[in-house]
């Protein structure tokens, strides 16, 4: 079989829908499977698959396993000679899957390949790609920056800058629709099960890099994500934010070392500081109320960074109803990859 699918619902039934009618409109001429892990939901996906997609194989878990355990269990399944793991929460266009499947086949050094990633209204999503983290592209990561700079080797997205449609070699892809050989993702030992979610995709780019093998960027190959199409309720106790922090420090840890990451978390203490300083500056000189009430919940959202970093916050991942996308509820640019955490 040329191609596994492999999806993990979470409370995304309307979504789900939405993603298989798409799969099976626009991916012809290869052969593929489809296999859905449903994580502890429950929801509609499963009335959803045997009454409309029978062909899907749908894997139930009692238990929210977290995203990498969750998806290492739907390839358990797998016969694919490629595997896709793809977000419920995206449209394929065209015939994006093949034309991804095709680039792993006839490129010996390509270990992972993604695509652009376009918003709902057609807009670029900027996180396509992006550098592995660091104490430094975390501490000065902020959205004005990104637009302003977009060049920036800080922020990896050369790749996205230039109307050289060749495939570009890069970092990271993007977790919400990315492409790895089979054997590949063996070999690397699979998602590592450390996180309960962020950072999985960030360490699977890392390990096939280090394997020796190249990560690509497809720029002339699209898919539509929605982002956010896994939350429940739109919560703003910003727990998303401390979630992704402890999974980037864990990723430090393991790549790192673990001097590294307490430098890190350090830093990150300093950068909370200075963000709320900031914030409450610009409290003291905002009027409108719609302003007020974004720049509360934002100082909100960095004391709680801030109890983090001096461990008065816990940050691990229990399956309470958090979701990779959740964190696309406080970021407006809706990746629910691993993002560098924004102002």
């Amino acid at each position: 079989m040329d191609l596994s699918i492999i999806i993990v619902n979470w409370n995304s039934g309307d979504f789900l829908r939405k993603c298989l009618e798409s799969v099976y409109a626009h991916t012809k001429d290869i052969d593929f499977e489809v296999i859905i892990v449903d994580n502890g939901s429950f929801d509609s996906a499963a009335g959803i698959v045997k009454t409309e997609f029978p062909s899907v194989r749908f894997i139930q878990s009692p238990t929210n396993l977290g995203f990498a355990k969750a998806n290492n269990l739907g390839v358990s399944a797998a016969q694919g000679r490629n595997l896709l793991f793809l977000n419920p929460d995206t449209e394929i266009i065209s015939e994006s899957l093949r034309r991804m499947s095709s680039f792993l086949d006839r490129t010996p050094r390509a270990g992972i390949v993604g695509c652009k990633l376009l918003n709902t209204d057609g807009s670029l999503q900027t996180t396509c790609v992006q550098p592995f983290p660091s104490i430094l592209n975390q501490a000065v990561d902020a959205e004005y920056l990104r637009r302003t700079f977009p060049r920036l080797k800080l922020w990896g997205m050369q790749a996205l800058q230039t109307s050289d449609k060749k495939p570009a070699v890069v970092e990271m892809i993007c977790g919400a629709c990315l492409m790895i050989k089979a054997q590949v993702f063996k070999s690397v030992g699979q998602f590592t099960s450390n996180y309960f979610m962020y950072a999985e995709e960030t360490d699977l780019c890392f390990k096939t890099m280090q394997a020796g093998l190249r990560n690509y960027y497809l720029g002339d190959v699209a898919v539509v994500h929605h982002g956010g199409g896994s939350s429940v309720s739109k919560r703003e106790d910003h727990s998303s934010s401390i979630m992704m922090r402890q999974s980037l420090l864990e990723f430090m840890r393991l790549r790192r070392g673990s001097a590294y990451a307490a430098a890190y978390r350090f830093s990150t203490t300093i950068v909370a500081v200075l963000r709320l300083l900031m914030l409450a500056t610009a409290f003291l000189f905002s009027w409108g109320r719609e302003e007020r009430e974004l720049l509360r919940s934002t100082f909100s959202k960095w004391m709680k960074v801030l109890r983090w970093s001096l461990g008065l916050e816990g940050g691990a991942g229990n399956g309470r109803g958090y979701d990779r996308s959740a964190a696309g509820l406080a970021d407006s640019r809706h990746d629910s990859g691993t993002k560098l955490p924004s102002v």
